[in-house]
């Protein structure tokens, strides 16, 4: 973060002990120890590398000023539409991600996505939190960020497992189907297994919570100045709506992309990966 923007979100809200120019680029050299690594093993990520690291800092340097002016100004609309512009972001990401074809996946993924992260970020301000306004910057748009986050991952890996599986096992899900399986039917164990594969990481952080790791809610939380009985509640309540939403995004994107991936026989459709 650049120090212009560190000294307006200072005047807007942080208790941490701010990190000076100079210890950032002291940071920043520190991924030539990876690089070099990279460099002498002749592992080709050193372009990825430097294009990542560029549009990470750009990126987050952007967004750290609008939230500074998002959070001084609190109109109700404008946090709602930078959410919703995150939701059609994490869309074409997660489709360009799964390497299925935009006409297809983007309506079915736009609305698991949005009705997904959307109703359990509402009621994670307004039941849990008890907020008097929910569209607040300061939650809406950071715990949305989160939801979306995740949700992102599991969208990419749940799926394109899915869609891979029917594809890899075409004539398994056509046995089942000409020995009178209905759809539903014959797609269920492709479901479960892409369900499984997105909803593993998260039981597998959940499970090593707080053992072999401080996870970064309850992290920044106490380095903001919270004490940490409720650091550890709002990470516990995170996890939580974290992992429904995950279920729920996955489940809705291969729910409602169906009708879009299969014909009116049941068989994948041509054309629902990226050419």
């Amino acid at each position: 973060m650049t120090p212009w923007i560190s000294v307006l979100y200072c005047q807007v809200m942080d208790n941490a002990v701010p990190i000076p120019l100079w210890a950032m680029l002291l940071c920043y050299a520190l991924l030539l120890l990876p690089a070099a690594i990279a460099w002498y093993f002749r592992i080709p990520i050193l372009r990825r590398l430097g294009v990542a690291v560029l549009r990470m800092t750009v990126q987050l340097s952007l967004v750290g000023l609008a939230l500074v002016y998002l959070f001084r100004w609190e109109n109700w609309w404008l946090n709602l539409a930078w959410v919703v512009g995150m939701i059609v972001f994490a869309t074409f990401s997660a489709i360009n991600n799964s390497e299925l074809d935009y006409r297809r996946f983007f309506l079915p993924v736009l609305a698991a996505l949005g009705l997904s992260s959307l109703s359990i970020l509402f009621f994670f301000n307004g039941v849990l939190l008890d907020l008097d306004n929910v569209f607040s910057a300061q939650y809406l748009i950071v715990i949305g960020g989160m939801l979306l986050g995740n949700a992102l991952k599991g969208i990419v890996i749940g799926i394109s497992a899915f869609y891979q599986q029917v594809d890899q096992q075409r004539q398994q899900y056509r046995y089942h189907l000409a020995a009178g399986a209905s759809q539903w039917e014959a797609i269920i164990p492709f479901f479960r297994y892409s369900l499984k594969a997105a909803l593993n990481p998260s039981i597998a952080s959940m499970a090593t919570l707080g053992v072999v790791f401080l996870p970064g809610m309850m992290t920044g939380q106490i380095i903001g100045g919270s004490t940490p009985d409720t650091a550890i509640r709002y990470q516990l309540a995170i996890m939580v709506v974290v992992f429904v939403c995950i279920a729920l995004s996955v489940g809705l994107a291969i729910g409602f992309s169906l009708k879009r991936s299969f014909d009116g026989y049941g068989n994948l459709r041509v054309g629902v990966f990226k050419e």
